[in-house]
Formats: structure tokens, sequence, C-alpha cells
């Protein structure tokens, strides 16, 4: 940790804490000596002007004083390095949004940022072209559509647009109430009150046209019931888990599986053969079987016996359509 990151840590430590933090305490948060810590204190107490006291007890320790220490922060724009990283994946992520959604709103914030990375530490421009950010699966999204949705999202106002099903292609028009805004593997979602179908439902923003926003205030769900039938089961699929799927890894897909996040309720267990099982809780068993398929051979599914079976028709499907392929 150089000194920028100790001033930092110790003056986030000192601000937060409600007692006397022991010498002992922040030499190891710090991971330096007696002598940079007591140099470190000097320079936040007389340089920055800190209101460092030393606290009256056996050991020593240190505080800032109740009441100015609430008032105090650091003079300018203080970050750690992961916070740096942070922001210069959050300046690529602007850059490469090119003309389309977001760029000319987020333009001014980019322009900021990169006066922030250049003012760190000697002054010197950091090299942002070496953060590089790749897009998966991204879809074209009509900007007009995306700034009418976000804005009736924070502006609380229903919404009214027609949808075209990614997998029916079926065609519908909808009045709903906005909740929240999700950006999931690269592409936009829209989680709603559906008012003629009364439920809750998600769209895939980038398959909404001729949307409008309307005078009427949203009807607000709460938080909880948002994630009960959105985000408790796998994937983007709305819906209530209906079961548990376990599946089994191979030691060599193993190494990396235990350590990826499936699911906030995902459960993991090591096997005494070098496998590896993870449960998930799913509804829609579309997205978790692809998910499941890019592992090959690596990957099976153990249960239930319908989603074991679902998989078998996949496979038996992708092997028949290569023997058609190939004569």
């Amino acid at each position: 940790m150089d000194r920028y990151e100790r001033i930092l840590t110790l003056h986030r430590l000192l601000k937060s804490a409600h007692y006397p933090i022991p010498l002992s305490r922040l030499l190891g948060e710090l991971e330096c000596s007696r002598a940079t810590l007591y140099r470190d204190v000097a320079f936040l107490r007389d340089a920055l002007g800190a209101p460092i006291e030393s606290a009256g007890t056996e050991q020593a320790a240190f505080r800032y004083e109740v009441g100015e220490g609430e008032r105090f922060e650091l003079p300018g724009l203080w970050l750690t390095s992961d916070e740096l990283a942070a922001l210069l994946a959050l300046n690529e992520l602007i850059s490469r949004s090119g003309p389309g959604v977001l760029a000319g709103a987020l333009a001014p914030f980019k322009a900021r940022i990169e006066g922030l990375l250049s003012d760190q530490g000697s002054g010197k421009a950091l090299p942002i072209e070496r953060i590089r950010v790749i897009p998966w699966g991204e879809r074209k999204l009509d900007q007009q559509v995306f700034r009418i949705v976000a804005g009736a999202v924070l502006e609380r106002r229903q919404l009214r647009f027609r949808y075209r099903a990614r997998t029916t292609n079926a065609d519908s028009r909808r009045t709903v109430s906005p909740q929240r805004l999700t950006h999931y593997r690269d592409n936009w979602y829209l989680d709603v009150w559906d008012h003629d179908r009364e439920a809750l439902r998600s769209f895939a923003v980038d398959r909404i046209v001729e949307a409008s926003s309307l005078d009427q205030a949203a009807t607000d769900v709460s938080e909880g019931d948002l994630n009960d039938l959105l985000a408790s089961s796998y994937g983007i699929f709305a819906g209530k888990p209906k079961a548990w799927a376990t599946i089994r890894f191979s030691p060599h897909a193993a190494r990396w599986v235990a350590e990826e996040h499936w699911h906030s309720q995902q459960k993991g267990e090591w096997l005494s053969d070098g496998h590896y099982e993870l449960k998930v809780p799913y509804s829609n068993s579309k997205e978790l079987l692809m998910d499941v398929l890019k592992y090959g051979p690596d990957a099976q599914i153990v249960a239930p016996i319908p989603l074991r079976e679902e998989m078998k028709i996949l496979l038996q499907l992708a092997r028949d359509a290569y023997k058609s392929s190939g004569e």
C-alpha cells in the first residue's frame, strides 16, 4: 500500500470509528511500520487539517474529535486503487457506447472522469486505453425508446408501448407501471407491473417499440415482491422457483465453476472424487440449459429428472442436426 492509499484508508478508518482506534489495529490495517504510521498521522493532521487527537488510554490510540470529525473531509478527490480501476472501467464503458444509447447523456461525465483520472498523484494521465471492455451478445437498442423508458422509470410515470415477444414474435400492446431497469448480460430489461394482466412482468427493452410516457403516476411494487418473482429464479426469466437444479461438473471444470456466481442462493459442494456439484433454483429451464450446454462433456444435470430429460432431448436434437448436415 503506497502513501496515497494509506492516507485515504487512515482517514476512512478514523471517520467511521465510534471509539479510539488502537495503534496495533491501525498498523495491521495500513500494513506499515510504527514510524510510517506516525508520519502519516502527522501529515493528515498538519498538512490536511484533520482533527486527529490521541486518546487517553494505556496504549496509543487515535480518533477524530467528536463533532469536528463528522464535518471533516479530505480536500479534493481521493480514490483507492480498486475505486480507480472501477472508474477506468466505467470510462471505457462510456467510450464504447459510441453514438448509441446513453452516449450523449454521459458525454459530460466522460470528460469529467478523464479529468479525474489525470489528476492522481503525479498528475500524469493514466493509460486508460489499456482497459478494454468486450461486449458479448449485445443487441441493437433504439436510443429514443430507451430514453423514454428510463425517463418513465425515474419520473415514476406509467408507460405504454407495443411489444414484440422474442420467442414467439407475438405482437401486443401494454400499459404498465415501470419498476426498474435491469442490465443483464450486456442487454437491458424492464421490470413492470402490467395493468392489463395485473401481474409483474419483465420485458427486453430492445423489443419495445412505440413507447410513450403517460401522465398517470406509476404504481409502486415493493422491492421484496419484485425480488420474489423476478430475482428468485435462475437467469432473467420471471417466476418463483419451481425446483432446484443439481449440476455436476468434472474435476477439470470444477476448478473455476466453484468460484463462479450463478445465483444469489446457489449451493456448492465438492465431492470426494474431485467433481463439484452446484445447486440453483430455477423457474424457466431455457437459460439454465443453455449455460450448462456450454460446458459440453464437463457438465451433467443430475436432478431433477424432468430437467435431465429435457437436456437429453436437446442433445439428441443437436446430434440429429449434425447427422442431417453431414449427409
